[in-house]
């Protein structure tokens, strides 16, 4: 038998090696499918593949993979699950209570957010990400003061961060400080003079000035840049009907019914509204 292995040059496995070899080529397959399905967006697949290949071999890499495909199947919880294991075994790692924060985001769990967001001051006090991101959190949880001052830590760590100024001209605003949200304003003004949720911040910030006429043009310079944007109709109605124009309210609001569904138009500017307070204008947080 040992002339014969060494002829042919081969070597007979054991029952252990051969498993181990199955296994190995198992795992790659799974991991290959997996991040293949991820690509073509399909996550429950991906979940399922990520999930065998854990079972078979318990590897930080796969489990980062899994939190992605759960993250894309709409299973959050079960991705902070993941997460938590991913920040024990690497506690040093800030890219983990970010996304951790940004999931808790999407489930609404400020509370999660900011036990996130600490943790990841913790690991590194001047990241401008982790800042921003507890800010939206304090926003969250009714914390304007709160929310200012981490906007504004954020505005000192990274004065490129155009979110970070948004976010707290719109704090400031609901503070009351009007002169705030007005310097936030016209600094993004600047920057950014047709993005829309400055143009809007500074539509409101008008507004608390009480120049009607001039945040009625702001809101003409909305629609005028996009035609289907409800949130400008509904609050410029509201102030044509301020000044007497009953008519010009009238028509923003036909003209705004085009864009709810029959039977909702109740609830459209609370819709618009929630929309606002959710977009991320710029990319970041």
């Amino acid at each position: 038998m040992g002339f014969f292995k060494t002829l042919f040059g081969g070597k007979i496995d054991t029952p252990e090696e051969k498993k181990e070899k199955d296994e190995a080529r198992d795992l790659e397959v799974l991991i290959s499918d997996g991040i293949r399905a991820m690509r073509t967006r399909h996550p429950e697949h991906a979940v399922k593949c990520f999930r065998h290949a854990l079972e078979i071999k318990d590897d930080l890499q796969t489990r980062d993979y899994l939190a992605q495909a759960l993250i894309q199947n709409d299973e959050l919880r079960p991705a902070i699950e993941q997460l938590d294991i991913l920040a024990e075994a690497q506690p040093d790692n800030v890219d983990i209570p970010i996304l951790k924060a940004r999931v808790a985001f999407l489930l609404e769990d400020y509370n999660a957010m900011v036990a996130a967001c600490e943790q990841g001051l913790l690991i590194d006090k001047d990241n401008a990400e982790v800042t921003l991101l507890y800010g939206r959190a304090a926003v969250g949880q009714g914390d304007d003061a709160n929310a200012v001052a981490m906007f504004s830590k954020t505005i000192l760590l990274n004065n490129e961060a155009l979110d970070a100024y948004l976010f707290r001209g719109q704090a400031f605003l609901r503070q009351g400080d009007v002169e705030g949200a007005a310097d936030d304003a016209d600094h993004l003004i600047e920057i950014a003079p047709q993005n829309e949720d400055v143009l809007l911040l500074k539509a409101h910030v008008l507004k608390a000035q009480e120049k009607t006429d001039e945040a009625i043009a702001i809101y003409s310079q909305m629609i005028d840049g996009n035609p289907f944007c409800a949130v400008a109709y509904q609050e410029r109605a509201e102030l044509k009907r301020t000044i007497g124009d009953e008519k010009g309210a009238e028509e923003d609001l036909e003209k705004l019914k085009e864009f709810a569904p029959a039977g909702d138009g109740e609830d459209m500017e609370e819709k618009v509204r929630q929309a606002y307070r959710n977009n991320n204008p710029f990319g970041l947080g």
